[in-house]
């Protein structure tokens, strides 16, 4: 066996003749366990809002997405609407008119983002299973379904027939504005239903027919704002978008699920790795514990290291005893830390014991990445430590004792 690790584990396993110091080396050993721990059920806690959050986009998000890549608005011909019909990436594809208005409901208004869909947009999308109250809307009709937040703010019901819904949106053009008709299109509405998403979603949406929005808006029949895909299971998303983008040349740009909430997918990775870097600087700071431990040690054990160094053993060997020693107890210390971490989020998984609201515990995600960047970290830091205590070994600590 290796002479430098046998001893370490020897060390290691055995008590010191002075109290103190196996105190020392026990608050050590809880010390890397805790951080251990502690920072795996964090990123588990992180990973679970992640999913928990981006669970909502994934709703009322498509597979892919195709924006107008000047203006508001493009053209989609026939040809263009068979060629995608006849790609196999593709398993339904849905158009969309999306334009700001303004809602009025007796004597209370508000600025809301019309979403003209077609009768394939509740198949690209699972909206339908949103739906909190009512129903979803019928093509060829004047039904509109609105966020929880507009119906709270207009005072909507659903099927409300004794308040008129009026939807305007400024007309284009130039010249003197002379009188409210000729600055506003508008069209009467009637809610059917009121979906529940997430905040920004029920205080921003309202969907409508395709057609609604095309003579709110005074499109053309061919005129769309976006179009929206759900691709088949299994299919390369990078290929399905190169084909579609043959199909529809430069006047579109696709993005993905992940591009449509770019903001929202940059803030939560930046505040996992804030986090990550928060609790690191707690384990910094506990392995000053694991440097302190082997400088008490090395000093109890003076007299051995005195006779290993005259029987043959070098500086260098006596600092890999030290170094070795120090790096066992950080690995051990983790991995006992990632066995209580993975109890805890287990239980919390399965249990709910920690509520964000009296309906709703707070998520979890234990991800096998997580365990690794737990363990490496715990591993670089330990060694480090160890290096920092073992290189405190000198020859005149141990030739003449």
């Amino acid at each position: 066996m290796h002479f430098p690790l046998y001893i370490a584990k020897r060390y290691l396993r055995t008590k010191s003749s002075n109290n103190a110091i196996n105190f020392i080396t026990i608050i050590a050993i809880i010390g890397v366990i805790l951080g251990a721990a502690s920072l795996f059920i964090v990123l588990s806690g992180f990973a679970g809002l992640k999913d928990f959050t981006l669970e909502f986009s994934s709703v009322v998000d498509p597979d892919l997405k195709a924006e107008p890549s000047i203006g508001k608005s493009f053209l989609l011909n026939e040809d263009d609407i068979s060629k995608l019909n006849d790609l196999e990436e593709i398993a339904l594809f849905s158009k969309i008119i999306e334009e700001r208005v303004a809602i009025v409901c007796n004597d209370k208004n508000y600025l809301a983002t019309i979403k003209g869909v077609d009768k394939h947009f509740k198949d690209v999308v699972n909206i339908e299973s949103k739906i909190d109250h009512g129903n979803w809307l019928s093509q060829k009709s004047n039904h509109i379904v609105v966020g929880w937040g507009i119906s709270k703010n207009l005072s909507l019901g659903v099927l409300d027939l004794s308040k008129t819904i009026n939807i305007y949106v400024p007309k284009p053009g130039k010249g003197q504005i002379t009188s409210n008709k000729n600055a506003f299109s508008t069209v009467n509405a009637i809610n059917v239903g009121v979906f529940y998403i997430n905040e920004t979603l029920n205080d921003t949406y309202v969907y409508a027919s395709l057609d609604l929005a095309k003579n709110l808006l005074n499109y053309k029949p061919n005129q769309v704002s976006a179009l929206e895909f759900k691709l088949n299971e299994g299919v390369e998303e990078e290929l399905a978008k190169q084909k579609i983008q043959a199909i529809m040349g430069d006047k579109i740009v696709l993005k993905n699920r992940a591009q449509l909430n770019d903001a929202l997918y940059k803030m939560l990775n930046t505040e996992n790795l804030a986090v990550y870097l928060i609790f690191t600087l707690v384990l910094i700071i506990a392995f000053f514990n694991v440097i302190g431990s082997l400088i008490m040690m090395m000093l109890d054990k003076k007299r051995s290291l005195s006779t290993l160094f005259n029987l043959g053993a070098t500086i260098k060997d006596i600092r890999k005893i030290f170094f070795l020693q120090g790096s066992l107890m950080s690995i051990v210390g983790g991995i006992i830390g990632l066995g209580v971490a993975l109890i805890v989020t287990g239980v919390q998984k399965i249990f709910g014991l920690v509520m964000i609201t009296p309906s709703l515990a707070y998520p979890m995600t234990i991800k096998v990445e997580n365990f690794f960047i737990v363990f490496i970290t715990i591993s670089v830091l330990g060694s480090i430590a160890s290096k920092i205590a073992s290189v405190r070994i000198s020859k005149s600590l141990v030739k003449n004792y």
